[in-house]
């Protein structure tokens, strides 16, 4: 039970509340400046947690060791860390801009949780497997994050276009949140005259 790719989904869950940690040790926007040890930090856990969620289902296949707990902590890990850091996020900014996104993708992440159960348990779940779309809106919504938690210039680039770079990819993974929900809603409405 306490493979490694367990033991990297597992750190990944006991690792959000030091992610919860370190954003409420940065100043709000609106009082200063965030210390970059602070955020640099903040951003490397968050690139931590996603590395993990990566490898630990890489792992899993090529160690031969898929099981029943890592295929339910998985998307579990998954969903706390998004939903943990989309909440953070909209009370740091405290915007319509990051709170409606926010929401919509947290409310899919809900639906689509009760709608794999329900599959499961009319035996359908293979039916509304993860596909191209999840996958990508996944990606988009994950970098966004980390561009939204970033607040330092980088390179050529200055903190507004950092920020102006995660609305665009936050709003475009609301769109494919939309859109995979909506799919996934389909499927699940043709099971329930089983």
């Amino acid at each position: 039970m306490m493979t490694l790719p367990n033991i990297l989904t597992l750190s990944r869950i006991g690792l959000i509340p030091v992610f919860m940690m370190l954003f409420y040790l940065q100043p709000n926007y609106l009082e200063g400046e965030p210390l970059p040890w602070i955020n640099n930090s903040l951003v490397a856990i968050f690139i931590l947690i996603s590395l993990t969620d990566f490898f630990d289902g890489l792992l899993a296949r090529r160690l031969n060791q898929i099981s029943k707990l890592g295929t339910f902590l998985d998307p579990v890990a998954d969903k706390l860390m998004v939903c943990v850091a989309l909440i953070l996020l909209t009370d740091y900014y405290a915007t319509w801009f990051v709170t409606i996104p926010s929401v919509i993708i947290i409310c899919r992440e809900i639906l689509v949780s009760a709608l794999r159960e329900w599959m499961a348990e009319v035996g359908k779940r293979a039916q509304i497997a993860v596909s191209w779309i999840g996958k990508t809106k996944t990606f988009m919504q994950m970098l966004a994050i980390l561009f939204l938690l970033y607040h330092q210039p980088l390179l050529m680039f200055s903190q507004d276009d950092i920020l102006n770079a995660g609305l665009a990819l936050l709003f475009s993974a609301t769109i494919l949140t939309l859109w995979s929900g909506f799919n996934y809603l389909i499927a699940g409405l043709k099971t329930f005259d089983s």
